[in-house]
């Protein structure tokens, strides 16, 4: 691969999400997208700009590209960030990285062959900046330390904009907790490290599809700390909430910025811990006007490209361990792992 001024980049798949990301890789100084692909596209053409246009991820991958950017439904991530991989392209991938604990599995397998390359996942949410602002508290312990968390992150259904397949099993995987969900169950890891119990109910009762609208856990990680997690596609009020109790105070974590702005403002509440019989009197709100989130981890990618810094949020590893703790939800109900035919070697041993 030669370094010029400008990597070129091509996308994977362009719908919402690589637009979005297209607009923030033309951002940056040393990355330029110039090509895409799209079931959408019907014949090889041009797009304003120069941009040259596919209609599937074979036809894109001939163009010389340095970097790639996978944003296609779940049932095609794994298999076109490994042949990104094996065409020596640096790889941003988005979530979740497949189906199942295997897809991610078989692209680890892959990258250790490719040392040189950057794999990077896209958990959007570790950039947030009231996300950023509460692991800073965690890990300065200026509030003690963590008791519980509890966390809901929920919409009104399972299929956003377009795209059916997301309600589909063999082309999802999963539903709700595996679309959205993730995004929480990555950060309950983030904020506590590995959980050693999982226990969980999982339906699928309102919107009957083959995959989950309601997933509800309680885990209990290695300190004997309790998270619970709520993810819905029944509700009707869209919300992103998380509550962390700490010994000297709490953080809540409520709204969060997105595309759809349809999940609230955006904000940080900091409690800080009060003998008083009637609760704290003393709570500051963080109110976050602007989401840099997007930027913020794609040029953490370019980075890691051009300087060989590490990726801190989102390595391959981050997304096989959510992946697992994602599928122990699902097993942890014994009738819905038994009627999916869920079975644990699958998980393989990390988690222990």
């Amino acid at each position: 691969m030669t370094f010029r001024d400008k990597l070129g980049v091509g996308i994977a798949g362009y719908g919402v999400v690589g637009k979005r990301r297209r607009l923030f890789c033309d951002q940056h100084p040393q990355l330029q997208v110039t090509a895409v692909c799209d079931q959408y596209f019907p014949n090889p053409g041009m797009m304003p700009g120069g941009v040259k246009c596919f209609s599937n991820y074979g036809q894109l991958l001939e163009e010389p590209l340095d970097v790639l950017f996978v944003c296609l439904p779940n049932y095609l991530a794994a298999e076109v960030t490994i042949a990104g991989l094996e065409r020596g392209l640096h790889v941003f991938c988005e979530k979740p990285p497949g189906r199942d604990v295997q897809d991610i599995e078989r692209v680890i397998a892959v990258e250790a062959r490719h040392p040189n390359l950057v794999l990077k996942y896209g958990f959007n949410h570790r950039y947030h900046d009231s996300v950023r602002e509460a692991m800073r508290f965690i890990k300065t312990g200026e509030l003690g330390e963590i008791i519980n968390l509890r966390g809901v992150y929920g919409k009104s259904k399972i299929i956003p904009f377009s795209g059916g397949w997301r309600a589909e099993r063999r082309y999802a995987g999963g539903g709700i907790l595996l679309d959205q969900g993730i995004h929480m169950v990555d950060l309950m890891r983030l904020f506590c490290g590995e959980f050693a119990e999982v226990k969980s109910f999982v339906s699928n009762k309102f919107w009957d599809h083959d995959v989950e609208d309601n997933a509800y856990a309680l885990m209990k990680d290695h300190q004997g700390r309790i998270a619970i997690i709520h993810s819905s596609a029944t509700q009707w009020q869209h919300c992103f909430s998380l509550d962390i109790a700490l010994s000297q105070g709490y953080l809540v974590l409520s709204g969060i910025l997105s595309g759809s702005k349809s999940y609230g403002e955006e904000k940080l509440i900091i409690g800080r811990r009060d003998e008083a019989d009637i609760g704290t009197t003393r709570e500051e709100t963080v109110n976050y006007l602007e989401d840099n989130s997007w930027r913020d981890e794609i040029y953490e990618f370019a980075e890691a490209i051009f300087n060989g810094k590490r990726i801190e949020q989102g390595t391959s590893r981050d997304a096989l361990l959510t992946m697992q703790l994602v599928y122990r939800i699902y097993q942890a109900d014994s009738d819905w792992s038994r009627q999916w035919n869920l079975k644990g070697p699958e998980l393989g041993r990390d988690h222990e």
